[in-house]
């Protein structure tokens, strides 16, 4: 089991200072939420919350990622760095293929790119892109991405996007791993079908069964079921040892928490939160890392 912590939320000026505390006690990364603006009315609610609201208040920081994941990485060695979701679709391809391919770079290929499609209309109108097809605008968008990454000379006649010869370059050492995040069939089958791993929302246990299952069996309609694949999962009933192993032995690889909720709440404190960040590598990646 690998932990990552997850970093939405949080004032940029504490980032550093926790990833730092990360990189030197044993967790694997590090993760980063995606909002370009925020929308003080919806038109379509956020899909994953029962009664639609969002999980953050209006003026919450949402750093972009790449930046963050840039800045990061030169004071970190061995931390690797995720997205929780970077939602592709409302990017041109080519600029988040150079974002993320510079990052993976900078960083010495410490970087993973999970993608989602997205849910708020208002944020693809405000960036021109296309709220209807964005599933399958995301699809192609992965073809289009690993094809630039090789730095090679790549063309590609598609449905959204067609170009003739051309290369990207800086390209990355190593295969940039995309994750695929969401719960919906959709998420799953893109999941089974393009991605390198999953990542669920936070759920119980028994709902990250249901759709590790799930998951499974699509990735077996695909032929995909013996190669190399990775979950992260939130559980939002798991806060010990015996826990955080059951949900290892449902399949999950990867563990995403906020470390300092277990020792001091909803602290605001970057002292306790770093403490959190230290007394969980002590406690649990110590011995099930």
């Amino acid at each position: 089991m690998k932990f990552t912590i997850a970093a939405s939320f949080l004032p940029p000026v504490q980032l550093r200072d926790i990833a730092v505390a990360a990189d030197a006690c044993g967790w694997t990364a590090m993760s980063f939420s995606d909002h370009v603006v925020h929308p003080e009315t919806l038109d379509t609610p956020y899909p994953y919350t029962e009664d639609g609201s969002r999980r953050w208040e209006a003026f919450t920081d949402w750093p972009d990622p790449w930046v963050t994941i840039g800045a990061l990485s030169s004071v970190t060695s061995r931390l690797r760095f995720n997205t929780n979701v970077f939602v592709l679709p409302m990017r041109n391809v080519f600029m988040a293929a150079k974002a993320v391919s510079t990052a993976a770079v900078l960083s010495g290929d410490r970087v993973t790119l999970t993608v989602g499609v997205g849910w708020s209309n208002v944020e693809f109108d405000l960036v021109g892109q296309d709220f209807r097809t964005r599933g399958k605008r995301t699809d192609e968008m992965i073809e289009v991405m690993r094809k630039l990454w090789t730095g090679e000379m790549v063309e590609h006649q598609g449905r959204f996007f067609d170009f003739d010869r051309l290369e990207m370059n800086p390209a990355p050492r190593a295969r940039i791993p995309i994750w695929v995040g969401g719960i919906s069939d959709p998420a799953l089958r893109r999941a089974a079908r393009l991605g390198d791993g999953w990542l669920t929302d936070l759920q119980t246990t028994a709902e990250i069964a249901e759709r590790i299952d799930t998951l499974n069996g699509y990735r077996r309609e695909c032929g995909r079921e013996n190669e190399p694949f990775d979950i992260m999962a939130t559980p939002s009933d798991a806060y010990d040892l015996d826990g955080y192993k059951r949900v290892e032995d449902l399949g999950v690889t990867h563990l995403m928490t906020m470390p300092w909720m277990l020792y001091h709440g909803d602290t605001q404190k970057l002292d306790e939160r770093i403490d959190g960040v230290r007394r969980f590598a002590d406690d649990v990646i110590a011995k099930l890392g």
